[in-house]
């Protein structure tokens, strides 16, 4: 009697699984009905997306064309209509008391090299990549090891990345193949320089410009030994009333440039706040051997000096084209008439700043956060442009 109440409990246990099995194979069947049901709804609806989608992309080849077609005649459009060259000033006679350089002020610069050549053109731009904020400076030293890349980031900063060459600085976690060098005192702006092993900058001293003190009007220039990672010298640059040169980059208040002559200083003072003046510096000593009053506007400017002339670069804050608009030769060799102003390509913002490599005649361009080199070509300073 109890193992036919066993079996009767089994067979009951059987069939209600039976039929919980037979429920689930059901709702399969619904859901895989349903399943393609769906799937005939969507397939004409995937069929017009992607027909909206082809056109859509046809349509952005278009535009894409005809704004490659528009850029290719702005370009033409910029090499055949060239900007008017700024007016000589050279002769001008300024004197004045703010200057406390031991140099000639306004004489021609008698050039101690044979280099005699000019920009022709901005041969090619190619964009490196995005590191670090806004502004900044990056740039290789003429006169040291080819390939070492640095990189000094920031308007206020007092670390330096050091890349063993180019390739390792365009990898994606560049920061970790990078050396870096603190510097004693933090540079203030843009205006630094790697030049012969050493990092030349600008110094805010207590109560500097900005700081209020007795020391508002001055700035001191720092030269930084890279290699043993000690300040070699110190200068108080001789200018008084110190104003930032160039209005996009208001934390520069001296740029340093190199070229085939060595050193030179690119600033404005409020005697005369509306251009920009030219000193050329003793790299060994910091001493200003020269300075110049210069005729060009100092107002969305960035410059950059080869072969003793300052070339000036106007930009504007939203992406769009730069020129050369003005050209200054110390030497007195290259007159405004004569000079070439070629423009730069379309760019992301305003160069927060440039660097002239003489050994490979490129710029390196600091442009709202990314890095670029342009390639120039060069022409003789006595041919016709």
């Amino acid at each position: 009697m109890t193992q036919w109440r066993c079996s009767q409990r089994t067979w009951a246990g059987g069939h209600e699984a039976g039929e919980r099995l037979a429920q689930c194979q059901d709702q399969s069947s619904r859901h895989a009905a349903e399943l393609r049901d769906f799937k005939n709804k969507m397939l004409p609806l995937l069929e017009v997306a992607e027909k909206e989608r082809e056109a859509l992309r046809t349509e952005a080849d278009t535009i894409s064309g005809r704004v490659d077609r528009l850029e290719r005649e702005v370009d033409y459009l910029e090499t055949q209509n060239p900007a008017l060259p700024c007016v000589e000033v050279d002769e001008k006679v300024t004197g004045g008391p703010g200057i406390k350089g031991k140099g000639r002020r306004n004489e021609k610069y008698d050039m101690l090299t044979d280099c005699g050549y000019t920009i022709s053109q901005v041969r090619s731009m190619k964009i490196l990549k995005r590191f670090g904020g806004p502004a900044g400076l990056w740039t290789k030293d003429p006169m040291g090891p080819t390939e070492r890349i640095y990189v000094l980031d920031g308007t206020q900063n007092d670390t330096a990345f050091v890349f063993p060459r180019l390739r390792d600085f365009t990898l994606a976690m560049a920061a970790r193949k990078a050396s870096r060098v603190r510097v004693p005192f933090p540079w203030v702006g843009t205006g630094q320089l790697v030049y012969g092993g050493f990092l030349y900058y600008a110094r805010r001293p207590p109560g500097g410009p900005g700081g209020g003190g007795e020391l508002e009007n001055t700035l001191q220039l720092i030269k930084f030994h890279l290699a043993n990672r000690t300040v070699v010298d110190s200068s108080v640059f001789p200018a008084e009333g110190l104003i930032p040169p160039y209005g996009l980059t208001a934390d520069t208040y001296i740029d340093l440039a190199a070229d085939e002559e060595g050193l030179w200083a690119v600033y404005a003072t409020r005697e005369d706040d509306r251009h920009l003046c030219l000193a050329k510096l003793d790299p060994q000593t910091l001493d200003t051997e020269q300075q110049w009053d210069t005729p060009c506007p100092r107002e969305n400017a960035a410059a950059f000096v080869i072969c003793g002339t300052l070339y000036v670069v106007y930009n504007t804050r939203p992406a769009s084209r730069a020129r050369i608009q003005c050209s200054f030769d110390a030497s007195g060799t290259l007159t405004p008439e004569r000079a070439a102003l070629p423009y730069f390509p379309r760019r992301y913002g305003a160069h927060a700043s440039l660097r002239y490599n003489p050994r490979e005649r490129q710029l390196y361009a600091w442009d709202d956060g990314y890095q670029i080199v342009y390639k120039l070509e060069m022409r003789k300073k006595e041919e016709e442009v």
